[in-house]
């Protein structure tokens, strides 16, 4: 049974964080998950799949690869393109608390533990978090983490906040009455200032939608939620997988298990509008990349970020 959907896939003109513009292309869409077990692929090949009225092409995002893969490639009238390469993190839920704390470093942990009696501290000795899970908790947490999504930096310049509609709302409901959704949220003197929202499917938890409060940014409020949320999870026993989804980033990679090879592959129709938007977007890319570059050498990346993702 074929899982592609055909979606207006938005090709994002970004400096960093920053969006410029996007450009929409009709393409059929699928991903890849860490349940379909897919062998590594060397090459890229067009699927065999029909396109559908409309449609530009595919894009396989999460695809396993063995080797990195060329960015922009033609053939066979089809133009390839891979934007995105990345070490997929995860964390195998099955090896036990004990394991999962051995593969991390003592001056990790150390680090790790003095965060949470930092936070524990600041909070007059008490951490306040919670867990929402069943259906009649699940509302109560959208209605706290909805306005903290909308302070985030994934909101503001990512539009990858917590979506607030009834539709969203509805599968929430329906996921927890299936026990097959966590949501966690640290708070501080009774306000939300951490939040992780996880949907769940054939036993592996993603990492769907998180975000903190800027003013709480020193204090590694995420950081907290996030070792708090795992030791449960251990605990509870019931998931088998936690996945850190698409992308890249230091919070990933600190607690995660394992990692693979990623690539989102985009296979588009090669026309002449096709080939100027992607070669237009794959220039975007590579002057983003190198201005970071650039920032990065003069000591001035981090400072840039902060300003671009917390200024208000």
């Amino acid at each position: 049974m074929s899982r592609w959907q055909v979606r207006t896939v938005p090709f994002k003109f970004q400096l960093s964080d920053l969006t410029l513009f996007s450009i929409g292309l009709p393409l059929q869409v699928r991903a890849e998950r860490l349940s379909d077990r897919t062998a590594p692929v060397v090459s890229i090949t067009p699927p065999v799949d029909e396109l559908q009225p409309g449609s530009q092409g595919f894009v396989v995002r999460g695809l396993p690869v063995a080797q990195s893969l060329p960015t922009l490639d033609q053939r066979d009238g089809w133009l390839f393109y891979v934007p995105q390469e990345y070490r997929h993190c995860f964390i195998d839920l099955t090896i036990g608390y004990d394991s999962y704390l051995a593969k991390f470093s003592s001056k990790t942990r150390s680090t790790i533990t003095r965060k949470v009696r930092k936070w524990a501290e600041h909070s007059g000795g008490t951490i306040d978090w919670r867990t929402y899970r069943a259906p009649e908790d699940i509302d109560a947490f959208f209605d706290l983490a909805v306005p903290l999504s909308k302070r985030t930096y994934q909101d503001r310049l990512l539009d990858a906040g917590l979506p607030d509609s009834p539709a969203f709302r509805d599968e929430g409901r329906k996921l927890a009455a299936q026990n097959q959704v966590r949501g966690y949220i640290l708070f501080h003197e009774g306000q939300p200032v951490s939040y992780i929202y996880c949907p769940v499917e054939e036993g592996v938890l993603s990492y769907a939608y998180v975000g903190y409060h800027p003013d709480y940014m020193k204090l590694s409020v995420g950081t907290v939620l996030q070792w708090l949320a795992v030791e449960q999870l251990y605990a509870e026993n019931t998931f088998r997988i936690f996945d850190f989804t698409e992308g890249e980033s230091d919070h990933k990679r600190l607690f995660a298990t394992d990692e693979r090879l990623c690539a989102n592959v985009f296979m588009v129709r090669k026309s002449l509008r096709n080939q100027l938007l992607v070669r237009a977007h794959r220039t975007m890319d590579r002057f983003s990349g190198w201005l970071g570059d650039v920032v990065e050498r003069a000591g001035l990346k981090a400072r840039i970020k902060r300003l671009l993702r917390f200024a208000r």
